[in-house]
């Protein structure tokens, strides 16, 4: 096969004369692809809803089921699926509606094998090229660099990600709501050999048991009522890439051994399907809540539970990660005033960050982001002030560094440092003030902010 053609992708060759199907089989084969052979259309529609395929070739004239159906039950699985006809009854008609209804390409037999060989090679990279645009798209602020941190926490969660990322097995992210789960997730995906496939996300909360059954796993035409027509479901259209599976413990029982079996087989079955289909997904599972504590009281699979549990990173709250405020703040602000074009807003004042990195945060960075945003789009000047923060968010009396203290162990230099930054905050960001209560010079104070 000529280099500049794709290799590495599964086809489907449609015709039900067998030697016809068989002429095409041994020299695509022979051309590094997968090849399947359907010998009429029937079959092919089996094939197109239990198995992943980059492209599809068949003829268009066949008995009960011709090729125009098969366009359509592959475009009803994947509209993308390149689908190439191929007919001995060639004319303006037949072409042009072929080409209507979205086939990628028409030959009139007899056809050279080199030309369905080009053409096919032409479908799997332009499937190839939209495929990495999407992800391109995805991947911006999506991968390492769109964690934001470089706090001890942070900088420990990197080096895991960096190691997990190659890795296949199932991934269980911990972590309070609103920390952040989905953008590591992202980062295991796009820093990992799966990047250039999809990453598809899906909340187990959002669903009621039945739709969330019927979104994972995909349903047949008339699985149930309202099933107007198929649906593959997001284990399906996560092939090749990751599913992020979030809230994980909060998935219906009766939907756990369902996911077990395609963690242990990784087949997928559509519901009102008999018929099973391979898939390559790796998933990423996260949770806020206690896994062990919900095994043991028989609400979450202790099988599922031990099967996600094979790489477990845990995503440290806001309230570890402090020293992280002013740079999650720089980088809010950045991204707020861009969907914002008309705030006047650039900065926050150094009294506000101050006041923002001693508030408890319950809804982590989630929360932070949300109020930065809030005062970006109402604050009328440059410079949001403690005055502007007051009617949005209470504003706490500076922590006690003791009292911070308590949640690690601090050396006396780090407790000496956090009390002159207290002190400056409780002085209202008065250096020269906070310099006189503490007896020492405004230079010291600027020496030790450097060195937190």
């Amino acid at each position: 096969m000529p280099s500049d053609l794709p290799s590495d992708a599964r086809i489907l060759v449609v015709d039900d004369h067998v030697e016809m199907g068989r002429m095409l089989q041994e020299p695509l084969a022979d051309a590094g692809w997968t090849v399947d052979l359907a010998t009429g259309g029937q079959e092919a529609l089996t094939l197109i809803r239990s198995r992943v395929y980059d492209a599809v070739l068949t003829d268009l004239r066949m008995e009960k089921v011709d090729g125009l159906d098969v366009l359509a039950a592959a475009h009803a699985v994947d509209a993308e699926l390149p689908v190439l006809l191929m007919t001995a009854f060639g004319g303006v008609e037949s072409a042009v509606e072929a080409m209507r209804r979205g086939a990628y390409h028409y030959f009139t037999k007899p056809f050279r094998l080199d030309e369905v060989r080009l053409y096919l090679g032409r479908a799997l990279e332009d499937r190839r090229l939209r495929a990495e645009h999407r992800a391109l798209k995805s991947q911006e602020r999506s991968g390492l660099g769109a964690l934001v941190g470089k706090s001890a926490p942070m900088r420990g969660l990197y080096e895991l990600i960096d190691r997990v990322a190659h890795a296949a097995a199932p991934v269980l992210l911990r972590g309070e709501s609103g920390s952040g789960k989905e953008l590591v997730a992202r980062a295991l995906h796009f820093e990992g050999p799966r990047a250039a496939g999809p990453f598809v996300a899906v909340n187990c909360t959002a669903l009621p048991g039945p739709l969330l059954e019927s979104e994972l796993f995909g349903h047949v035409k008339g699985a149930f009522t309202g099933a107007t027509s198929v649906r593959r479901g997001l284990f399906v259209e996560a092939h090749g890439g990751t599913l992020f599976l979030d809230e994980i413990g909060d998935m219906p029982t009766e939907l756990q051994a369902r996911l077990l079996r395609v963690l242990e087989d990784g087949e997928v079955r559509a519901v009102g399907s008999d018929a099973s289909r391979t898939v390559d997904v790796r998933v990423v599972a996260a949770t806020h809540q206690d896994l062990e504590a919900r095994v043991r009281e028989g609400r979450f699979r202790a099988d599922l539970f031990y099967r996600l549990n094979v790489v477990t990173l845990r995503v440290p709250s806001l309230k570890e990660r402090r020293e992280d405020i002013p740079q999650l703040v720089e980088h809010f602000t950045a991204r707020s005033r861009a969907r914002n074009p008309r705030s006047r807003v650039t900065s926050l004042s150094p009294e506000v960050v101050a006041a923002l990195g001693a508030m408890p945060w319950p809804g982590n960075v989630r929360e932070l982001e949300n109020l930065v945003e809030r005062l970006v789009v109402l604050v009328p000047r440059e410079t949001v002030t403690l005055e502007d923060l007051s009617p949005h968010a209470p504003v706490p009396e500076p922590v006690s560094p003791l009292a911070q203290a308590q949640e690690g162990v601090w050396t006396l230099r780090k407790l000496e440092g956090e009390y002159i930054h207290w002190m400056v905050q409780h002085c209202g960001g008065n250096k020269t003030r906070a310099a006189e209560l503490l007896g020492i010079d405004v230079s010291t104070i600027h020496r030790r902010e450097r060195e937190r």
